[in-house]
């Protein structure tokens, strides 16, 4: 299996806290770079694409001091400064569409079990959600109606029906098949000239079109948090990295 990282954003809404790419912020001394390929390389990823774009340099140096080196390629998208979706064909382009594979966001410290559900899950095409959150304007929901995933946006329409919210984690597994299916929506949004989406679009776009094909695994309770904002640096410093299990090797 392997594995896309989407670490090209500048990470503004972090403002004067840091000014290096988010993958770079280092929780335990590690960064969140060399977390995500510590993990994987345990979860025995054989290729892994990282995707840069601000500052990607630094990012290249950080990866060359990791075990995971070997099997890691760096893919740079110089129009990072534009919607998520660019950095996401970008990825999927370099790593095909032949078999299964996670896409990441690179701005998450988490518990190495997210991965574990991930890889050891019977859902072929894989949402993880998180029970256990505020359903503020920044959360990227997953609505669940019957058993079933019924949207998948930040902002959800109020005449939905569905019994639970839960937020996604921002980590996904896809088949090769859907990786095709997201480059085609992806170069259609391009197409239109609409290159400020974010890549969570195309998912929602093909999980409305065939629901039956995506499924989920609940991980609420093990501990994780996406990096936006100073507080979160601070809550994952002091509250959630206390909580994580290490990898090991």
């Amino acid at each position: 299996m392997k594995a896309v990282i989407l670490a090209a954003g500048v990470g503004q809404r972090l403002g004067d806290v840091f000014d290096k790419p988010k993958c770079l912020l280092e929780f335990g001394d590690v960064s969140l770079i060399q977390r995500h390929l510590q993990i994987l390389q345990h979860y025995n990823i054989d290729e892994i694409i990282v995707v840069t774009g601000y500052q990607s340099n630094l990012i290249e140096q950080e990866i060359s001091s990791s075990s995971a080196v070997n099997f890691t390629i760096t893919v740079h998208n110089p129009n990072y400064e534009k919607g998520s979706i660019i950095s996401m064909l970008t990825g999927l382009e370099k790593i095909g569409t032949d078999q299964d594979f996670i896409l990441m966001d690179a701005d998450v410290l988490y518990d190495h079990n997210l991965i574990g559900r991930l890889i050891n899950s019977k859902n072929s095409n894989c949402f993880l959600l998180d029970r256990d959150f505020e359903p503020g304007d920044e959360a990227v929901k997953l609505c669940v109606h019957n058993g079933h995933i019924v949207d998948f946006r930040k902002q959800i329409d109020k005449d939905l029906v569905y019994d639970f919210q839960g937020e996604s984690v921002g980590f996904f597994r896809f088949t090769g098949e859907t990786a095709s299916g997201l480059i085609t929506q992806a170069k259609a949004y391009l197409n239109l000239g609409d290159d400020k989406q974010p890549y969570e679009e195309c998912i929602r776009d093909l999980l409305l079109q065939h629901p039956e094909h995506f499924a989920y695994e609940d991980i609420t309770g093990i501990p994780w948090i996406e990096i936006d904002f100073p507080e979160d640096v601070a809550r994952a410093t002091n509250e959630i990295l206390p909580q994580i299990v290490q990898a090991t090797m």
